[in-house]
């Protein structure tokens, strides 16, 4: 079924936004105060303004049709202008997803994969992400890949 990982290109928006809302019906499941279902965090617009920042990485799966998986979003942060940090780079992976009935074939592995070599490539420090409690598929997944605890997010629904 995968055939390569490759840099997201303008052609593969549409797609991605199919993609984008399945995750937000995932979160929305999981935290309807927040999330709003069937809808994405991205417009077609920004989207393609993402795709065009050199800050953000976003790499997408695809089989031999060049149809799209899957994707994930990661975002090069640089530490180096903060005082109170190290200087280093650090690899946010701000968003990964496949598609439901591809899922468990390896895909989500090798885009996580790629994310970490190109870390690598790029000299990071690190990688970080964030998980919302109660996607525990999404933290099995992250701690099988040795993924540890950073931080915690805390907060007080008012």
């Amino acid at each position: 079924m995968l055939k390569d990982i490759r840099p997201a290109q303008d052609k593969d928006c549409p797609r991605i936004l199919e993609l984008l809302q399945q995750i937000c019906a995932l979160h929305s499941e999981i935290r309807p105060d927040l999330f709003k279902n069937g809808n994405s965090k991205y417009t077609a617009e920004s989207l393609s303004e993402l795709l065009e920042d050199e800050s953000r990485l976003t790499f997408v799966a695809v089989d031999e049709n060049d149809f799209v998986l899957g994707y994930i979003f990661c975002i090069l942060i640089d530490h180096t202008q903060n005082s109170a940090r190290c200087d280093n780079k650090e690899l946010y992976i701000d968003d990964l997803c496949i598609d439901a009935p591809f899922r468990r074939e390896g895909i989500g592995d090798a885009l996580f994969k790629k994310a970490l070599d190109t870390a690598r490539e790029l000299g990071c420090h690190n990688v970080t992400l964030n998980v919302w409690e109660g996607n525990d598929s999404a933290l099995r997944f992250y701690e099988k890949h040795g993924m540890k605890i950073q931080k915690r997010e805390m907060e007080i629904i008012l």
